[in-house]
């Protein structure tokens, strides 16, 4: 990634997590900065709402998408998962100011808020782009429900107490028919989110794949595969089970025996803006505390 010289940000939106006191002052004081810089600030209408702002422009998403130079999330990455999604059709920068417990895609401190929005402003940030996934569960064949993920897909057997069966493909090959508690589908985004609890494996964002990962599979052969991120991925619930299908742990769609859930490269894609020194491997050693100090 290579710092590129970016247009003046007229229109800045701010997003933020609900319910949270020190989201709502941070907020504030990141509105009152963007204003003395000349800035148009919108506060995302639900956003607004918690904050209770009144004096600054109130958005939608959609008007958000069109008005918009650039996203400010404060949060974590849930409440970055879900701006993304619903901004990734408009291709509006975000950048991440992690309130979080761990923050993969919320990358700047609040502590260092101020510093690292002035740099952005001052053109001093890089951009990544990053894939989504649209999924679609068929139902007799027919378009039941779509949406898109940008960290992972998973079925699992909701409120059952046990294992569900899954027939997967992938360009309308089989790879098999899975026992198990469920099945991932992670982009590199969400390689580092639930998939890895699986042991599933971490994808570099810039790797064009898609992780598949059994849940408890009752036979331990059945183990992780990456795929190419071009590739159609079926999954059908296999008879006679229902299960539940998961949407970056959001959206819930409960589905019934002999559902597909099929995952495409979405045609959308986020930009994801980071501050000077940032680098995806010491994002990692941080975050999973792979450099530290031995206890003895």
């Amino acid at each position: 990634m290579n710092t590129a010289a970016f247009s003046t940000f007229h229109t800045i939106a701010l997003i933020g997590k609900y319910q949270s006191r020190e989201i709502a002052e941070s907020l504030r004081v990141l509105a009152t900065f963007l204003r003395q810089r000349g800035i148009q600030v919108l506060l995302e209408e639900d956003t607004a709402t918690e904050v209770g702002a009144s004096d600054y422009a109130v958005a939608g998403y959609d008007a958000i998408g069109v008005r918009a130079d650039l996203a400010v999330v404060l949060g974590g990455d849930g409440t970055m998962l879900h701006a993304a999604r619903q901004l990734a059709k408009f291709n509006v920068p975000l950048v991440g100011i992690n309130q979080g417990r761990l923050g993969f895609m919320t990358d700047i401190a609040l502590g260092t808020m101020i510093e690292s929005i002035t740099a952005l402003l001052d053109g001093k940030f890089s951009r990544e782009k990053r894939f989504l996934l649209t999924a679609e569960v068929l139902r007799d064949g027919e378009p039941a429900f779509e949406t898109l993920a940008l960290n992972d897909v998973v079925v699992n057997k909701g409120d059952i107490g046990r294992m569900i069966e899954l027939e997967v493909k992938v360009d309308g090959v089989l790879i098999h028919v899975l026992r198990a508690d469920g099945l991932i589908v992670a982009t590199p985004t969400g390689s580092t989110a639930y998939a890895l609890s699986a042991n599933g494996p971490i994808l570099h964002p810039s790797v064009p794949g898609i992780a598949i990962v059994p849940l408890c599979p009752h036979a331990l052969t059945n183990r992780p595969i990456t795929v190419s991120d071009s590739s159609t991925i079926d999954i059908a619930l296999l008879p006679p089970h229902d299960a539940a299908i998961h949407f970056d742990g959001q959206t819930r769609f409960d589905a019934r025996a002999g559902d597909v859930v099929r995952m495409v490269r979405s045609r959308h894609h986020i930009t994801l803006m980071h501050p000077p020194g940032y680098s995806y491997f010491a994002m990692l050693r941080e975050k999973l505390h792979w450099s530290s100090t031995p206890r003895h």
